[in-house]
């Protein structure tokens, strides 16, 4: 190899089984290459993007020399080789998407939990697998005051937002419009229809130079910490609808992007918490209460539920939201410092969780499981972090015994799991 690795080279590459992360897997002179934009089974040319050295590099395949079956014309314009990250699977039927994801699934599964079952993953109802899902968008501003989208890997701003993710509406008149450059936008399509546009000043580390880790990392932290808000369109409250009741939260604030998510997640809490009448039942990670609501109508007026959010205005708007269920409590704290209090006290007959990305970790699930409850919803986004989850279920005592996947992010790699754990 030369300095620089394999970067650069064009590789005729056979891809075997997709990876968690939005592309599939191939071998050459004895090492693992990463190719984006290609299918399982497929022959194709793949130009080497990046090289660190080591037992991998990634890829990305510019010509397809033997298509499969499965292969068909990419719906998203943008997010093709050099293009943005946003649709990794644009280029997939719809079956064959979720087959991907499933298969995904069902290796982290295999590897990091021990535990072999097949796992199917379903469209969310009542679109399915298709354009115009997402309503929630977050956008770049580019030096020149265009908005966009970042370039896979890069942190240079594509300015097409032609991705067909977006609801209708959601993008009109933005490209044509100047922004702060340097700030980013939330465009928000609420249950009501209505669009709310938000900006947020640039990062204050977005100014400084050079690319050691130190940088990227106060970069990176800059960016997701509290910033300056600025409401451009809208009121900057977004009203939504879950199981016939309404919430007004943040533009800004978390919400299942999906338009349909947030009352499949709820139906399926609903069906398979069983939380009877006068029952404790715990909502960790709540944002803002739509579990706790369904748990409310379980244990009534003589049971409790207890809700924890470290984000105090999703606390705050789940208790304007939920303030006709008097049952229910909710909490702005940190999950793992509110359980440290919990061991010893009252069992609750049923925890659900929906954690970040990262997963709920060896402490949080450690001391759930030492509470003993009867039933534990664990919901996760990411394949591996999910995994991971269900593998400590497993040590700690407690058994799947449901579990559903959802295509909760059509045309990319991401995809939502849900898992009914008890005693074994």
């Amino acid at each position: 190899m030369s300095e620089n690795g394999w970067e650069g080279r064009p590789l005729e590459l056979r891809l075997g089984p997709p990876g968690h992360g939005g592309f599939c897997v191939a071998r050459h002179d004895g090492r693992v290459v990463f190719v984006r934009h290609g299918l399982p089974g497929e022959l194709v040319l793949a130009r080497v993007t990046e090289d660190r050295g080591g037992s991998f590099c990634r890829a990305e395949a510019v010509e397809i020399l033997e298509a499969s079956p499965d292969r068909v014309e990419p719906t998203c314009p943008v997010s093709g080789p050099g293009g943005a990250g946003c649709c990794d699977f644009a280029f997939a039927a719809p079956e064959a998407q979720r087959a991907l994801k499933a298969a995904v699934v069902t290796e982290q599964l295999r590897r990091l939990a021990d535990w072999e079952t097949e796992v199917v993953v379903e469209p969310i109802p009542p679109e399915g697998c298709g354009d115009g899902w997402r309503t929630r968008v977050r956008l770049v501003v580019d030096a020149d005051g265009r908005a966009g989208v970042h370039r896979y890997r890069s942190t240079e701003v594509i300015t097409d937002l032609r991705c067909p993710q977006p609801v209708s509406g959601a993008l009109v008149g933005i490209a044509e419009r100047r922004w702060t450059p340097g700030a980013e936008l939330v465009v928000a399509v609420d249950g009501d229809g209505l669009r709310h546009i938000v900006e947020l000043e640039p990062p204050r580390s977005g100014r400084r130079s050079g690319g050691d880790r130190r940088t990227t990392a106060a970069r990176r932290a800059a960016a997701h910490g509290p910033r300056r808000e600025r409401v451009l369109e809208g009121s900057g409250r977004a009203v939504q609808y879950v199981a016939g009741r309404r919430w007004e939260i943040a533009a800004t604030g978390f919400w299942q992007p999906h338009r349909g998510a947030a009352q499949c997640y709820s139906d399926i809490v609903a069906d398979w918490a069983d939380a009877g009448p006068g029952a404790l039942a715990w909502d960790l990670y709540s944002g803002a209460g739509v579990f706790a609501a369904r748990l409310a109508e379980q244990v009534g007026a003589d049971g409790r539920v207890l809700g924890v959010e470290s984000s105090k205005p999703a606390v705050a708007d789940g208790i304007a939201a939920l303030r006709d269920l008097p049952q229910v409590d909710l909490h702005a704290q940190r999950v793992e410092r509110w359980l440290d209090g919990r061991i010893g006290g009252d069992t609750p007959q049923v925890i659900v969780l929906d954690p970040p990305r990262a997963g709920a970790g060896r402490e949080v699930v450690a001391a759930m499981t030492a509470c003993l409850p009867a039933r534990i919803i664990h919901i996760g986004c990411d394949p591996a972090a999910f995994a991971r989850d269900i593998g400590l279920y497993r040590t700690a005592g407690y058994r799947v015994t449901r579990l559903r996947a959802f295509d909760a992010f059509p045309a990319t790699h991401h995809v939502e799991c849900l898992a009914l754990l008890e005693p074994a």
